[in-house]
């Protein structure tokens, strides 16, 4: 026994050593220790940026703008190239205001009133035909599209809290409604989205991949969710909170069905996928993105199960010991940042690989915040920004090294926007936007030009801190 003990500690020893020396290695690696082809980016949205159109871009968002949220073709152009007055011109931009305020541009309107027209003209399937009308003018140059950006989510702050338009919910679970059923419509909007993401798949895969060339895809909010404690009944509530919110898309995406916990849970509530819908969706997609931000902490609450109403959150069993943006289990308010878990990265796409055949992944959201300082100074330090970019970096870097297929990387985001939680409380952009200035004046901040100067061949910086490994490897 002893002998036995002895070597185990000595695996151990050795275990922790050789993971020691890889964090030493990446500590010095490049943007060209990437693979061929692999893009890194920032992201910005044209409703955010122009906050005076602010009511109607939000409607309109839900109509038109998830589908080109990410141009990746603009993006792409951006990197590493980035002036401290300016950013690339939007949609939004070229088509409905010149400067944002003032007289309408007309062609903006001609074009709109085009777009619309032409939707009228095929009837009740207005998003693929919106989509049609986006491959055939752009899809000579956009070469990634993405169809919604996290469906996953806006069922549910729409449809079932209801503090997100169009702001339908139903008591006990959301307040201030005008109408709706939280316990079915978070269900069957989710389900017409997938329908409606396979549509726009389907018809440029038929009449535009080959010719242009690009990929097609979606993009999913992917917290991970990590049991509070290891008690077999918390690690199982962990596991159905990501199956009903990544898996919710992926598995009838990969499958042709959602998934088993789901269907057990939900029951009637949950649409049925036709045999010919299945075949449909399953498949249909060439990347998946991802918009990650961290971890969340859960814990089983069974109890749920029993209650006769019962909406898409009493349907996981789970409840959240942890927040997004919160600071610690304690306390409930917005934090100043985001926690770094970059191990929550690693769990996520080794999530995808081994549960969802690996598909090839674009993370288009990662980045961290911070509130606003009351005195109005703006903020420029932002060094924790630019260590939380360092060891997400390396954490995605780690988790390729292990086989998961991911081709690009996208801060969120570019410049401040109007954050649709937060308003103008919580910033993420790498370049500052003074809001109190009529000029809206904006400044880089460290991050921008850290991450500047890894796109030109810069070092990452600091590796990730032994603990770090170690908090992934015994979680």
């Amino acid at each position: 026994m002893e002998r036995s003990g002895g070597g185990s500690r000595l695996v151990c020893a050795l275990g922790l050593a050789l993971a020691v020396a890889s964090v030493r290695s990446v500590a010095a690696i490049t943007r060209h220790d990437f693979p061929e082809g692999f893009v890194f980016g920032a992201g910005t949205s044209a409703y955010q940026v122009r906050s005076a159109d602010l009511h109607r871009m939000v409607a309109l968002r839900f109509l038109t703008v998830d589908v080109l949220k990410h141009p990746y073709a603009a993006i792409r152009t951006v990197e590493g190239a980035w002036n401290e007055d300016g950013k690339k011109p939007s949609i939004w931009d070229t088509y409905a205001h010149d400067d944002g305020r003032g007289a309408v541009n007309p062609k903006g309107l001609e074009y709109y009133n085009n777009l619309i027209d032409e939707l009228l003209s095929y009837g009740k399937d207005d998003f693929t035909a919106y989509a049609d009308v986006c491959f055939r003018n752009f899809g000579d140059r956009v070469k990634r599209w993405t169809t919604l950006n996290e469906p996953n989510i806006e069922p549910l702050d729409g449809f079932d809290l209801g503090f997100l338009p169009p702001r339908r919910c139903s008591s006990p679970f959301g307040d201030a409604c005008a109408g709706g059923n939280s316990t079915t419509e978070p269900y069957i909007v989710g389900h017409h989205l997938l329908l409606a993401h396979a549509s726009a798949v389907s018809l440029y895969r038929d009449k535009y991949q080959a010719v242009q060339g690009g990929q097609i895809g979606l993009a999913l909010l992917a917290y991970w969710f990590e049991p509070s404690t290891r008690k077999p009944k918390d690690i199982a509530a962990a596991g159905r909170m990501n199956d009903f919110s990544v898996g919710w898309f992926m598995h009838p995406l990969v499958y042709g069905d959602y998934p088993p916990v789901m269907r057990r849970n939900a029951g009637s509530r949950l649409p049925i996928l036709t045999n010919k819908e299945s075949v449909r969706v399953r498949g249909s997609f060439d990347f998946v993105g991802i918009n990650h931000y961290g971890v969340l902490y859960v814990e089983a609450d069974m109890s749920q199960l029993n209650q006769t109403l019962r909406d898409y959150s009493a349907d996981t069993a789970a409840k959240l010991v942890t927040l997004p943006f919160q600071i610690s289990r304690n306390q409930l308010r917005f934090g100043i940042q985001n926690s770094e878990a970059p191990w929550a990265l690693q769990k996520m796409l080794d999530y995808l690989k081994l549960k969802y055949h690996n598909p090839s992944v674009v993370i288009y959201e990662n980045g961290a915040g911070h509130e606003t300082d009351p005195s109005g100074m703006v903020v420029t330090n932002d060094e924790f920004r630019s260590h939380y970019l360092q060891v997400y970096i390396e954490a995605m870097l780690l988790s390729i090294s292990n086989g998961s297929d991911v081709h690009g990387y996208f801060v969120w985001s570019f410049m401040d926007v109007f954050e649709v939680l937060f308003a103008y409380r919580f910033r993420f952009g790498l370049y500052g936007v003074d809001f109190s200035s009529k000029e809206r004046t904006r400044y880089a901040r460290h991050s921008a030009r850290w991450y500047t100067g890894f796109l030109h061949g810069g070092k990452l910086g600091p590796a990730m801190s032994p603990s770090s490994i170690r908090a992934y490897s015994e979680s």
